[in-house]
């Protein structure tokens, strides 16, 4: 009878160094961001009415076109995050929300003090939502190889550098929010009435 009491050593496990889990997590963002871009983008084309079937029924083909002109001005023309509504929105979001958290925080998220708030509730910030959105999109852009080596310091000087200062300003969007990390607290400062700003109808 075999001896069942041995067992066959377990190969070890593959440990990666530290330093390369930075650029694991920084392309794995990336590759997530580009993957949920390109479902926003298969999404809208889907969405879209097909030209040829517009045309296709003789009498209808002014009419359909107009309609189609119509809805395609009603639906966003950009990929802008404020331009998006509904699952895209939510997908656009989320995509955001990971290179926030895993790429720009760790990187760029610097001491939380009063001259310098942050909101650990950022996604409730309609202002920072557009703004990080836009940051990331020229993130996209400038960090790709076809922008050149120096895409990422143009991204750093015309993108980042501005954003930080207007999202990070005592009086941005932030300001209302503790600035305590141990005491966290989120309020998200209240916007002029469309009536108050002489645009009600």
């Amino acid at each position: 009878m075999p001896d069942t009491s041995k067992t066959t050593p377990t190969p070890e496990p593959y440990r990666v160094p530290d330093e390369d889990l930075d650029d694991l997590a920084s392309t794995l963002a990336k590759t997530m961001a580009e993957v949920r871009q390109h479902g926003v983008i298969l999404d809208r084309l889907g969405s879209e009415p097909d030209p040829e079937a517009a045309t296709s029924r003789p009498g209808e083909g002014v009419l359909t076109a107009e309609a189609a002109e119509s809805e395609r001005a009603d639906g966003p023309t950009s990929v802008f995050i404020l331009a998006l509504g509904g699952e895209a929105y939510t997908v656009e979001l989320a995509a955001l929300s990971d290179w926030v958290n895993y790429l720009f925080l760790p990187v760029y998220g610097r001491e939380i003090s009063t001259s310098r708030p942050w909101c650990a509730q950022w996604h409730e910030h309609p202002e920072a939502i557009a703004r990080l959105h836009a940051l990331w999109l020229a993130w996209q852009q400038l960090t790709d190889a076809e922008a050149g080596l120096s895409g990422p310091s143009v991204w750093h000087r015309d993108h980042l550098d501005q954003t930080l200062v207007h999202l990070r300003a005592p009086d941005g969007p932030f300001a209302a929010c503790t600035t305590s990390p141990t005491r966290p607290n989120h309020r998200v400062l209240t916007t002029p009435a469309p009536e108050q700003l002489g645009l009600a109808a």
